[in-house]
């Protein structure tokens, strides 16, 4: 059970939204603007609404295998750990697209919704004020993953959550590398 739980989490993260909403739209989605598949980039090209479309889909793969693990072995649980990860895993690292794939800021959002919707809105009002001061969703994203990380362990949050967001903001950070450069030069765009 766990192990399918984990594998199906993958394969559901790994479908790649953003890239098959541009396609019916007859764009490859990795040709333009930043050449990512997430919503931030199909915003940018297609248009909000298609944006928030794939930040949705995005959220939901990483929402809904969560939110069975939860409620079949609960939070403090490494299977729930390894099923939320995978789910981001899946969507960074999608095999439907030679293992490359999105920066898992949507998808990681889902998993932590379903762990915890107090750390979930804590980490969207973080992300939403960063946002709000900078104009960069990258910037954002980097700063409201490693918030997360602390605020989950000042909030006592047990050890498979600690580790989840711990990776996943590392795992973000580094999905994030050609725009931290950006951002260091004065080139990363605003949406």
């Amino acid at each position: 059970m766990e192990g399918l739980l984990i594998i199906s989490s993958f394969l559901l993260g790994s479908i790649p939204f953003g890239y098959l909403i541009a396609r019916l739209k007859g764009i490859d989605i990795r040709k333009y603007g930043s050449g990512n598949v997430g919503a931030t980039n199909v915003a940018r090209v297609l248009g909000k609404k298609y944006g928030v479309l794939v930040y949705l889909l995005d959220f939901l793969k990483g929402f809904i295998p969560t939110l069975i693990a939860v409620k079949s072995f609960g939070i403090n649980s490494w299977v729930t750990a390894a099923v939320g990860l995978s789910a981001i895993l899946g969507h960074m690292f999608s095999p439907f697209l030679g293992f490359r794939g999105g920066k898992g800021v949507a998808t990681a959002s889902g998993v932590l919704f379903a762990i915890s919707p107090l750390l979930g809105f804590i980490a969207l009002a973080l992300w939403w004020a960063v946002y709000k001061k900078s104009g960069y969703v990258s910037l954002a994203s980097i700063v409201s993953a490693f918030a997360t990380m602390y605020i989950a362990g000042m909030l006592g949050f047990p050890q498979p959550v600690l580790f989840l967001t711990g990776l996943a903001a590392v795992l973000i950070l580094v999905k994030h590398k050609s725009n931290v450069e950006r951002l260091l030069e004065g080139r990363e765009l605003k949406v």
